[in-house]
């Protein structure tokens, strides 16, 4: 952006180069004040930004973040060429990279919003840089995981890197703005990606719950179970949304609801696409735009730049604007807000794709069903079950089993490319420092499993089994998954020669990397069998009147 331009959102300027002469031979960035004589010249609807073509709150707010962000540039640049007779190659203006956000600029080939000097050039003769991908974005679309977010997940690092907090910090001016918020929540990592502290960036605004990825959820789930589980959930959390979506960007289930509700609420006001790092905002937006497209020659035409979607947390480094909406107000992705205490915020970059599944989950049970009907006929009773065991999960999760009743079974939803291995937990030790980077991935390779830091978080669990017609409990792991805790006999309606215990306490120890979270929930309802044993909370007629309802 042009000085001139910055001045309008950092501080009024008055550039008058007689009286800075000694300033021509270098680059700088000059802050004055303009008299007052100098203002009259503006309308009053210009100033307060009032008239009949003002922009909204979230175009001010896109323009003087750029502004900033261009700013910053040409400050860094100056500082690394101050000794140097070479020009400034930092872009002056707003534009952005329509993929990620990021400022555009020719100075750095390894930063977020590089683009080369004759692309540039050509496309400011143009007038045409609100069409430009940068490289980062390019190598992403083709596959290539690149980071660039700073002291997160334990990176080593990179030019231009931009922290977590100048990301959460570039949605801090939302409390203070009418808009509607749409909240995206991965199903899969319901917990993981909740932000459960959404108020301190949303304020008094209204928010639309969505919940993304249902598509992944285990074959024959009833979705109305998982709406209401999903409601109730976020009833615990003592969070009121106008409503709940359940979502797939893939095959575009709930869209239309979404698109409805959106519609209905915004009112004229700005629509911003909130939530954590890496749960499906840049999708979700694509989705909207294919579904809304046949209808809206905006939503069509925004379809050319679109942004660009990643595995990557930190994707988008910056607000983004669509015009999606023909009846006025603006969509605007946002950078993703990155929580450390996901699985993704340790791993390696490379490493990052085998969290994400790619198809229908489906439950991975230990003891198997095959070792339970074995042991049958072998005769044995299997008196001890898990106890003594150990299982791993990936090179991620440690969950030793101290005590349980001879009929618990774990059941794990979660990535596939993830293996899981039960080892006696005497040799538990021997075994990961062993198999880790080998069978035990991620890490991937034994290189980066001599970096890594290990399994450094321990929490024990005592679990309640009561009832043995349904799970005791889920345990999530933040960012990866959950295992369920259920009966062997009602997970593989195995007649027993004797009645099994229906009644006890279990004991568990879960071991995750530091900063990873774990979470005991109220079991989710997957698959068919959780349709049978769900059971809906009765409800008194204030909590109807007050409870969201939700949609798919």
């Amino acid at each position: 952006m042009a000085l001139k331009t910055l001045s309008t959102f950092l501080t009024p300027l008055s550039f008058t180069v007689p009286k800075f002469p000694y300033l021509l031979n270098k680059p700088c960035l000059i802050l004055c004040e303009v008299p007052r004589s100098q203002k009259s010249h503006f309308s009053a609807a210009e100033s307060e930004g009032t008239g009949a073509a003002a922009p909204s709150p979230g175009e001010k707010f896109l323009e003087r973040q750029q502004s900033i962000d261009a700013a910053k540039l040409i400050l860094k640049d100056k500082n690394k060429n101050e000794n140097k007779k070479k020009p400034l190659k930092a872009s002056k203006s707003v534009a952005s990279c329509y993929g990620c956000g990021a400022p555009l600029h020719t100075s750095d080939v390894d930063a977020p919003g590089y683009v080369d000097l004759e692309t540039y050039e050509l496309k400011k003769k143009h007038r045409q840089l609100r069409t430009v991908l940068c490289r980062r974005c390019r190598l992403l679309s083709h596959g290539q995981m690149i980071t660039a977010v700073g002291g997160h997940g334990g990176y080593a690092g990179g030019k231009q890197f931009v922290t977590a907090e100048e990301l959460r910090e570039k949605l801090s001016h939302l409390r203070h703005e009418k808009a509607l918020i749409v909240k995206l929540v991965d199903i899969v990592d319901f917990n993981g990606s909740f932000l459960s502290r959404v108020r301190d960036l949303a304020g008094a605004n209204p928010i639309i719950l969505v919940v993304t990825k249902v598509d992944l959820l285990p074959r024959d789930t009833d979705l109305n179970c998982v709406g209401d589980w999903v409601v109730e959930a976020t009833t615990r959390k003592k969070l009121n949304v106008l409503s709940v979506h359940l979502t797939s960007s893939k095959s575009l289930v709930g869209m239309s609801g979404v698109i409805s509700e959106i519609q209905k609420e915004k009112k004229g006001r700005d629509v911003y696409i909130l939530g954590s790092a890496n749960v499906g905002k840049s999708a979700f937006i694509n989705a909207f735009l294919k579904t809304t497209a046949i209808n809206d020659p905006v939503a069509a035409a925004a379809q050319r730049y679109k942004p660009i979607q990643s595995a990557v947390p930190g994707t988008t480094l910056g607000p983004i604007q669509i015009n999606a909406f023909l009846g006025g107000g603006k969509l605007y992705d946002t950078p993703g807000v990155h929580l450390y205490h996901r699985q993704s915020a340790v791993v390696h970059s490379e490493d990052l794709p085998s969290l994400a599944p790619q198809s229908r989950l489906r439950g991975r049970s230990f003891p198997s069903s095959q070792v339970f009907s074995d042991s049958k006929e072998e005769g044995s009773s299997m008196m001890n079950g898990l106890n003594a065991f150990s299982i791993f999960w990936g090179g991620l999760v440690r969950i030793d089993v101290l005590k349980v009743l001879p009929e618990t079974c774990l059941t794990f939803y979660g990535p596939k490319r993830l293996p899981i291995h039960m080892v006696p937990t005497e040799k538990a030790d021997e075994f990961y420092q062993k198999e880790l980077g080998v069978l035990l991935t991620p890490p991937s390779g034994r290189e980066k499993a001599e970096n890594w830091r290990g399994l450094e978080s321990e929490r024990k669990l005592q679990i309640k089994f009561e009832d043995v017609a349904r799970p005791a409990c889920d345990i999530a792991i933040s960012g990866l998954g959950w295992f369920t805790v259920e009966p062997v006999g009602r997970s593989f309606k195995i007649s027993q020669p004797k009645p099994i215990e229906t009644a006890g306490e279990l004991l568990l120890a879960v071991h995750v990397p530091g900063p990873v979270e774990i979470f005991v929930r109220t079991p989710i309802p997957v698959g068919k069998a959780g349709s049978e044993w769900y059971q809906y909370r009765e409800l008194t007629e204030k909590e109807e009147e007050m409870r969201p309802k939700w949609h798919f």
